[in-house]
């Protein structure tokens, strides 16, 4: 998006113009002594992967949680007291 000024606002551009790089293209491979990039991905993430993928979200747990959010019956003290508890452990 561009901005020129505040009366003038180009709209949105598609995400994968004109850096992306097209078929055909060779990607640019890295010098074999340089800086290498790594991703470390933690076991709660790969946990909802792998759920997502294999398809064992349980919705039925999903609507009733969603259910008692918009109700505003979700927020208990004893759940707020249990999430102060595992934070001040994951913190100390």
């Amino acid at each position: 998006m561009h901005i020129h000024g505040t009366t003038h606002v180009h709209g949105p551009h598609g995400i994968n113009a004109p850096h992306s790089v097209h078929r055909g293209q060779a990607s640019q491979q890295a010098p074999a002594g340089g800086p290498v990039d790594r991703v470390d991905i933690s076991p709660a993430a790969e946990a909802a992967v792998q759920a997502a993928e294999t398809g064992r979200i349980r919705q039925d747990l999903v609507n009733q949680i969603r259910a008692q959010i918009a109700a505003g019956t979700y927020e208990t003290p004893a759940k707020l007291e249990a999430a102060l508890e595992r934070m001040l452990d994951e913190i100390a």
